[in-house]
């Protein structure tokens, strides 16, 4: 019952994600009137301020919605536990017991091991397209393409798209600065843990990884 509470929340956790994922694909369509009219969606180009303003508006709107903070902490529920196992079943191969390192207990962790780990790896495959399609600034430099050209045929609106232009290089340099990698959950975020982590399990690995070999191998010395 415990195993499937756990994977229950694991599985709406991941449609959190895969919702997020739809949001932010359908808010890319908003710039663009093919793609506008196909989904039913509202569009308006970023030629203007008001249109810049609104567009930030529902891009801020959309990220933020849904839960956060519960898909939070399954994520990094998740994330802690899959690192103890790892950790203790690293530490259980290295004994020189065989009984041990062949145990019923120890093949049941694994699996456990294996199975959150699919999820974890479903999160970071979603955020990371989320991430990409909110940070994408493709959208912006076609916008100020379009107001270069427009500025050529429309010289008499030269003043009002060249403000809007000026705020679209503002908003382009502060999603620059804004945006982070995407965090599955507020543990990866911080840069400490991420590195003690990422050096306790490549020092983990490479000690399973020398001892099967027989020679040794030093796997937290190489940067990822």
């Amino acid at each position: 019952m415990l195993a499937g509470g756990f994977f229950f929340l694991l599985s709406v956790a991941e449609r959190t994600f895969k919702q997020r994922f739809l949001y932010a694909k359908h808010f890319c369509y908003l710039t663009s009137a093919r793609r506008a009219r196909k989904y039913d969606l509202p569009h308006f180009r970023l030629n203007k301020v008001h249109n810049i303003k609104t567009w930030l508006s529902v891009r801020s709107c959309l990220r933020k919605r849904g839960p956060q903070r519960s898909v939070d902490v399954i994520v990094s529920a998740a994330f802690v536990i899959t690192l103890s196992l790892v950790c203790y079943l690293c530490f259980e191969l290295l004994k020189e017991d065989e009984k041990t390192q062949h145990s019923l207990y120890n093949c049941e962790l694994f699996f456990w091991c294996f199975a959150i780990g699919i999820y974890l790896i479903r999160f970071m495959t979603l955020g990371a397209m989320i991430n990409k399609k909110y940070s994408s600034l493709s959208v912006l430099i076609t916008e100020q393409i379009n107001m270069y050209l427009h500025m050529e045929q429309k010289p008499q609106k030269k003043d009002e798209l060249t403000l809007a232009n000026n705020v679209l290089k503002l908003v382009s340099v502060l999603l620059k600065e804004l945006e982070s990698p995407f965090k599955i959950s507020g543990l990866s975020a911080n840069p400490l843990l991420y590195n003690v982590t990422r050096l306790v399990v490549l020092s983990a690995c490479s000690g399973v990884l020398s001892d099967l070999l027989g020679f040794k191998l030093k796997l937290h010395k190489i940067k990822l």
